[in-house]
């Protein structure tokens, strides 16, 4: 490789495997020997989701180049063939590892008193007790399906569980036997209490089924049983660009997914044969993309059983939110707001000022119109309930409903449907670009004279997953702030072209050029007495034209320093090059979510939050924001935060130059990022007074 060849495959990670190496990492944190075991349970059981999602979209788009005999290759030199080569290969050994983990931690609950048993495990009265549930709950629901005589045959939905089943209704055995499939409902909860003298013993749904199939087949002998799941390619594209009714063309594109290919086949161990090879024929699977599993498949149910009540010794204790730093001492959120810029760190300071700022903005006579971007919400929003009722109460408001959000499209069509019925102006973004930023703007008169307030964030308006996810808000009343965020919206709703913003940058239209341009200018601002600083948390690097301008900036002497929770595709350690690049990833019990982006800028420090990571979806094909955050206050609590990242010696990983990661040995004294978050939340609360209050603005009394 020539010095100056940053084009080079040997600087760069293959995305896919970056990504595994990162599904690796959470895996790692199911398997501690020293986590509870219920919070073990929890990382295993997302490895799979992690999984599900990760065959659907990426392997799947793979297979599509691989029928196409595409062989393209990606800026690490991997062709598609060769990138489901080494990933099939990758994720066999991952899935080997997590079902052993299971195992373990079950056994060990087992010994607790909390035990999943096994068919052959059952005593006679639980199978006569389990034989008896099935035939009264179970039996009624269930839909046998003679796969074989069915023509066309019946369509298998993917990331459904389903009992296979070799018949035989004749005596001459195999030669004579049929194949049918019994799909498992998921309306049912996954584990089935039943009778026990000790503690709580469990049935998996599936196994309930598989040993009294015998029951749904009158005279036919049931010559084998195997549990199977399809994963199927989801990656639907969605071409909005021409559609007259994008609600209508959204609905179509989730409904094609459930007869797309098959990518991926998990199967119970051993299968017979003859089922075996049928599955295989029958979705036209390689033998890499076949898993068969000596455990539980579709693990991630295993959720009920970490979630379900009882059992605390075996969780993590609860960190409940706490009121915000930049909140403490004010029930007024407006006046607080017109005083001072105030951050939001989430989880460990709560999000129901959000909420409730929304709900009071609805509810408050002097607020004229409300205006707010919606990627994902929750299942039940309070957000959606506000929005429609400001509506109701004659506010304009005007909603951007992101429905091409991927997997979130059939909610998010209904509560844009429910939102326009409630007379909210809704709206779809632009043609052929997702609506990622998270802008929220309210506008009020207040004595005679019209203020605006802004709320912008690094993550969505989903009061749930702000439970779950570390984000980064901030709340402003600045003028130039209002400016453009009028401005962001003006621009969706059609009513302004694009133009220069005082505050926000925007993607896909100058975000790239923006962070090029900061890059260059610490490069330039860089001494060898006084070396520029380059510091970013973010979710996922993979965007090429950004790894370069990094890699010239560290040939530069710059300092670069990277905290990326997901896939990384920059290579560090490559020797006059990259070798000063440090590549942290942080993987705990919340989601890492925020980004966070810091230039030292010559002295003149800047720090910023951004909806956007690295990536060139973010930068090309979305509308992203990035936004300053120029309160000396704030802008040292930003840097604080990313300080305390970098410093992480208990759930941190350091990206070596082969791609893998290394767990950063412990240190001394020992930094537990997000255990220090928290407690610096909780340490802020305890001397307001509030530690545990629920934060009331506007003084309005509790719901």
């Amino acid at each position: 490789m020539a010095r100056d060849d940053l084009n080079a495959p040997e600087l760069f990670i293959n995305r896919e495997l970056s990504w595994l190496e990162f599904n690796d990492r959470v895996l790692r944190e199911g398997l501690r020997e020293d986590l509870p075991l219920l919070e073990r349970l929890k990382f295993l059981a997302i490895v799979s989701s992690n999984l599900d999602e990760f065959f659907m979209i990426r392997v799947a788009g793979l297979m599509q180049q691989r029928s196409a005999d595409i062989r393209r290759r990606d800026p690490s030199g991997l062709s598609p063939s060769r990138q489901i080569a080494l990933i099939a290969a990758r994720t066999h050994r991952m899935v080997a590892e997590q079902t052993a983990g299971i195992t373990d931690v079950l056994a060990r609950l087992a010994r607790e008193g909390l035990s999943v048993l096994a068919p052959a495990e059952w005593t006679e009265q639980q199978r006569r007790f389990l034989r008896s549930h099935f035939a009264a709950e179970i039996q009624p629901v269930l839909t046998p399906l003679a796969v074989q005589d069915l023509d066309p045959p019946p369509l298998l939905p993917g990331l459904q569980l389903n009992v296979g089943l070799l018949l035989n209704a004749g005596a001459d055995g195999i030669a004579s036997a049929k194949i049918a499939v019994v799909p498992v409902p998921s309306q049912f909860p996954r584990f089935i209490t039943i009778p026990s003298d000790a503690g709580v013993n469990l049935a998996r749904l599936e196994d309930v089924i598989a040993a009294n199939a015998g029951m749904l087949f009158g005279r036919s002998e049931v010559l084998a049983r195997a549990v199977f799941r399809i994963t199927r390619d989801a990656d639907v594209a969605i071409q909005d660009d021409e559609a007259a009714d994008l609600l209508h063309t959204v609905e179509e594109a989730v409904l094609a997914r459930r007869r797309r290919a098959a990518v991926r086949l998990a199967v119970s161990a051993d299968p017979h044969p003859v089922l075996r090879g049928w599955l295989r024929e029958t979705l036209g699977l390689h033998e890499e993309d076949i898993y068969e599993i000596d455990g539980v498949l579709d693990a991630a149910a295993l959720m009920e059983i970490a979630n379900r009540p009882g059992f605390d010794a075996h969780k993590v204790p609860d960190w409940s939110p706490q009121p915000p730093e930049d909140l403490v001492g004010t029930d007024d959120l407006w006046s607080a707001v017109q005083d001072h810029d105030v951050l939001l760190h989430h989880p460990y300071e709560s999000f129901d000022p959000v909420v409730k700022f929304i709900e009071a903005a609805a509810d408050d006579p002097g607020v004229l119109a409300l205006k707010q971007t919606l990627y994902r919400t929750s299942g039940e929003s309070p957000i959606i309930a506000a929005l429609a009722r400001a509506a109701g109460a004659g506010k304009e408001v005007t909603v951007l409903v992101e429905l091409k959000a991927r997997f979130d499209e059939a909610r998010n069509v209904h509560w844009a449907r429910r939102l326009e019925d409630e007379g909210c102006h809704v709206i779809y973004g632009i043609a052929g670009l997702k609506t990622h930023a998270k802008v929220l703007l309210i506008v009020r008169r207040e004595a005679g004279r019209i203020r605006r307030y802004v709320h912008v964030s690094t993550g969505n308006y989903n009061d749930r997953t702000a439970r779950l996810y570390c984000d980064i808000g901030m709340l402003t009343c600045d003028n130039d702030f209002a400016a453009d965020a009028a401005g962001f919206f003006n621009l969706l709703t059609g009513q302004s072209e694009i133009t220069g913003f005082a505050k926000l940058s925007m993607a896909p239209t100058g975000l790239r050029q923006r962070f090029t341009e900061m890059i260059d200018r610490e490069i330039r601002a860089s001494t060898p007495d006084r070396p520029g600083l380059i510091m970013a948390k973010l979710n996922s690097l993979e965007d090429k034209g950004i790894c370069q301008a990094l890699y010239r900036a560290a040939r530069a002497g710059v300092e670069v320093r990277l905290n990326v929770r997901g896939l990384c595709c920059l290579r560090p350690g490559v020797p006059g090059v990259s070798e000063d690049i440090e590549v942290r990833s942080i993987v705990d019990r919340f989601l890492e979510h925020a980004r966070i982006f810091y230039f030292r800028n010559g002295g003149h420090e800047e720090t910023y939050l951004s909806s956007a990571d690295w990536m060139g979806r973010n930068l090309d094909k979305r509308l992203e924001i990035l936004f300053p955050v120029s309160d000396p206050r704030l802008q040292r609590r930003l840097i604080g935060i990313l300080e305390t990242c970098f410093a992480d010696n208990t759930n941190s990983y350091l990206l070596q130059s082969d791609g893998t990661y290394r767990k950063v040995p412990p240190g001394r004294p020992v930094v537990r990022a997000q255990e220090t978050f928290y407690l610096n939340a909780v340490e802020a609360a305890r001397a307001a007074g509030r530690t545990q209050q629920r934060f009331r603005p506007l003084g309005r009394p509790e719901d």
